[in-house]
């Protein structure tokens, strides 16, 4: 039963990896950008939350009704004014762009918040748990992040799927100068996609920083656990991150089981088997040449 916990609370801790990867997964796909400030700008909706949670003394779940809405505009923003200038050409731009607005973000939180660790008090749910005998529980908080963890990827699957955006966010993937000649407005696709990509990791990070402490400098860990669930799901699949984002929780998990020192290489050592035995992911597309 031990051994069945921690693959529960692996699946569950695949939920949060999911939601981190989801907007790398959608921007990659979209528009082929790899976003490095990705985790700085998911603790940085963290600290967002937590300044707006006290200062409205409320709760910090009640302040992602402010936080989501403005973390789009933000995204859209940051689109038009950054990431635009560094789509479609040489990767180095992309990597020495968005590496430098991670730097930027990190420096101003550490000014601002200093290195202290922080937490969102979100009460009683932090610890509530579904007692299922005396070796298994689950909790309430990390099960609400594993469902919306699935409900964030359902309606991006839908909406990709069943609207008209959608389909061009699909059109621009496969080839944007086509889909530009078709009529498709391809600089709005990529400033929606960055929108919910941004929106989508502030409702990670807060959902982490609920669940977890966190600090100025802890968003480049994120990335590289977002990155690998991507990688193992399969880069531009939606669903695939869902897997990815389980499968690295569970390898996790088993690894504190064997050894507390030991969750994170576990994790690490099923990327790089991925990689070398199956690198486009389990649910990523064999690009023909």
């Amino acid at each position: 039963m031990v051994w069945v916990n921690a693959v529960i609370q692996g699946i569950l801790l695949g939920g949060v990896y999911a939601l981190f990867a989801a907007g790398l997964s959608l921007a990659f796909g979209v528009m082929r950008l790899v976003n490095l400030a990705h985790g700085d700008l998911a603790i940085f909706a963290a600290f967002m939350t937590l300044s707006l949670s006290e200062a409205l003394d409320i709760n910090p779940l009640v302040a992602l009704v402010i936080i989501l809405p403005g973390a789009f505009a933000a995204g859209y923003a940051l689109q038009l004014v950054v990431f635009d200038r560094v789509v479609g050409v040489d990767p180095a731009f992309q990597i020495v762009a968005t590496f430098g607005l991670g730097i930027v973000i990190q420096n101003a939180l550490l000014e601002h918040y200093t290195a202290d660790t922080q937490g969102l008090d979100v009460g009683a749910l932090r610890t509530s748990t579904i007692k299922v005998n005396d070796t298994i529980g689950i909790g309430w908080l990390p099960l609400l992040t594993f469902l919306t963890a699935i409900g964030v990827l359902a309606a991006l699957a839908l909406f990709i799927q069943r609207t008209k955006l959608g389909r061009a966010f699909r059109a621009t993937s496969d080839d944007s100068d086509a889909a530009q000649l078709m009529g498709v407005n391809v600089k709005r696709v990529f400033a929606v996609a960055m929108a919910l990509a941004i929106a989508t990791v502030a409702l990670a990070g807060v959902l982490f920083g609920a669940r977890s402490s966190f600090d100025p400098f802890v968003g480049p860990t994120r990335l590289i656990y977002a990155f690998e669930a991507v990688i193992i799901g399969g880069l531009g699949s939606l669903w695939g991150t869902l897997a990815g984002g389980i499968t690295l929780g569970v390898a996790q998990t088993i690894g504190r089981q064997v050894n507390p020192q030991w969750g994170a290489l576990f994790g690490h050592f099923v990327f790089l088997a991925v990689l070398v035995f199956r690198p486009n992911g389990m649910f990523g597309k064999v690009q023909s040449r």
